[in-house]
């Protein structure tokens, strides 16, 4: 494994924007990246598990961040391995990272071995099967780009099993052997006290004593703050880079790095007992005041977001007061209850808070019953995008 080299500067440049997305005047509301909490979470992390190396999850378009902006604020940070999950994006992530390492999560499929070789990525192969598809390629190429081997440790997803692995092992007696990672995947890691961490750690250790000699990897962004055992020789942070929290029920070590603001397009007044929305699903209970903003599923809103007579739901920010969010989001369009709000600090034009202030991503999550991760992935690209470096 290369050595990861030192970061030309240990702070960010000079602050500096980059917008992209359709014009802020024509965007339904602006979407704030901060780069310079992502280079900042980045080094915070690499720091904690020196000497290891911290390497870099960047799949999913930089988990909705912007993969371009990311890998290079990244690259500029010191990381010098990125984890994608397909192929297409690590052809993308060698465009802007040339000596980079590149590990493509999903693996080889029949057929891609040009495609490695191109953008010179190495699969981690998961199956025996992947296994000897890969070899037959580098047999019939002479291809030595080498690969990562995923042993399945108890998330029982990708990776070959134990007693696979152990039988890989034999293939470390040969010079040419290929494997140029050894990895596995906690389960649980955001729960410090599952029993099924300890066994994971103690089955990894156990088969590392096999392939010694090459480098291993266990830790995602939860298993770092586990315990230094689970470090091995790289870590593979990806939420905690973007600012969601690694250790739930602690206080985020992290920097929040997403902040989303939406338009209000409408305010309206909505007698007592008037439904909103499809499927009448919120009855106002008094005279309420309706904001209608211009965001809904297609722009990553969660369908289930809204409260109900049964469920509080999610809110957003007026200035600094939370409301909630009402009636079933739509696909253009949601609804909030601004009742409590006096007029003149609510009105058409005005951008309200989704996510950022005293919102933060991983609350934001939780009262629409999901995960940051599938909020940030799932932000849309209908809004105005900032990029603060």
């Amino acid at each position: 494994m290369a050595r990861q080299p030192k970061p030309q500067s240990s702070t960010p440049p000079e602050p500096a924007v980059i917008a992209g997305g359709p014009p802020e005047a024509e965007a339904g509301g602006i979407l704030t990246i901060d780069l310079g909490a992502i280079f900042s979470n980045y080094r915070t992390l690499a720091l904690r598990v020196m000497p290891t190396e911290c390497a870099a999850v960047v799949k999913g378009d930089g988990y909705g961040c912007g993969l371009d902006q990311v890998v290079t604020t990244l690259t500029r940070a010191g990381c010098t391995t990125f984890f994608v999950a397909h192929l297409s994006e690590a052809g993308r992530v060698r465009a802007l990272a040339p000596e980079a390492v590149i590990y493509v999560l999903n693996g080889f499929s029949p057929g891609t071995g040009p495609a490695f070789v191109e953008a010179y990525a190495r699969p981690v192969i998961g199956s025996s099967v992947e296994l000897a598809e890969w070899d037959q390629f580098v047999a019939q190429s002479g291809w030595r780009g080498g690969v990562g081997l995923h042993v399945d440790t108890g998330m029982n997803r990708l990776g070959l099993s134990i007693d696979e692995t152990a039988a890989v092992a034999a293939r470390m007696q040969h010079e040419n052997h290929g494997l140029a990672l050894l990895m596995s995947h906690f389960a649980c890691a955001d729960r410090p006290n599952h029993p099924l961490n300890d066994q994971q750690i103690r089955q990894f250790r156990e088969i590392r004593t096999l392939f010694r000699g090459i480098p291993a990897s266990l830790a995602n962004s939860a298993g770092i703050f586990l315990d230094e055992s689970a470090h091995c020789d790289m870590v593979r942070p990806g939420i905690a880079l973007y600012g969601g929290n690694p250790t739930p029920g602690l206080p985020n070590p992290m920097r929040p790095v997403v902040e989303l603001k939406v338009r209000v397009l409408q305010v309206r007044n909505v007698p007592r007992g008037t439904a909103v929305g499809y499927g009448a699903t919120w009855i106002a209970k008094r005279a309420s005041r309706i904001a209608v903003i211009a965001a809904g599923y297609a722009d990553g809103i969660p369908r289930a977001a809204a409260a109900t007579e049964d469920s509080p739901g999610r809110e957003l920010l007026v200035g600094d007061t939370r409301c909630p969010i009402v009636g079933r989001i739509s696909m253009d369009l949601m609804t909030a209850d601004v009742t409590d709000i006096p007029e003149r600090e609510i009105r058409r034009g005005d951008l309200v808070t989704l996510i950022g202030g005293g919102l933060g991503i991983d609350e934001v999550a939780a009262q629409a019953g999901t995960i940051s991760y599938e909020v940030l992935a799932h932000l849309g690209h209908r809004y105005h995008r900032i990029w603060k470096l």
